[in-house]
């Protein structure tokens, strides 16, 4: 009896590795939204994963990281750039970008992201917070440099 268990056990060790090797390997939801980014956006390339956020790279942006969801919002997509007034290609990128992650018309997405930018200035400040179609915008810009983050809450 006693010779019996380490073969009994050696089998089902075998019989578990191949059934986790005989299935396929799942990535997450994350992983998928970055891969589906990268076939769409030319020039947009998958980086590291760290601290459940993608990194991401493209010419037009200095910064590009995509936000795996959490408790508070769905998707989260951070872009940066090194001027105070990006230029149109840096909000085509991050446009159509926000219209993959939250299937919203790259039209509507466009025109969020360009009033949010253009509304950091004497009058408001250079931190500026605004929703536009159930997407939520905060824009900041230093000296010499702007961001815009776009999410959407968890409970959307």
């Amino acid at each position: 009896m006693t010779s019996l268990r380490p073969c009994l056990a050696a089998s089902l060790c075998l019989a578990a590795a191949v059934a986790v090797a005989a299935s396929p390997a799942r990535a997450d939801r994350c992983d998928d939204l970055a891969a589906q980014l990268q076939g769409q956006i030319d020039g947009l390339h998958v980086g590291k994963t760290a601290a459940n956020a993608i990194f991401l790279s493209h010419p037009a942006a200095k910064q590009l990281l995509l936000g795996c969801p959490n408790r508070k919002f769905t998707n989260e997509l951070i872009a940066g750039v090194d001027s105070r007034k990006p230029k149109p290609e840096f909000y085509d990128l991050v446009a159509q970008a926000s219209a993959i992650i939250f299937t919203v018309p790259r039209a509507d997405t466009l025109r969020g992201i360009t009033r949010c930018i253009k509304r950091m200035g004497l009058l408001r400040g250079d931190d500026v917070r605004m929703r536009y179609r159930r997407l939520n915008m905060h824009c900041t810009r230093t000296k010499t440099s702007a961001a815009i983050a776009v999410s959407r809450g968890s409970d959307e």
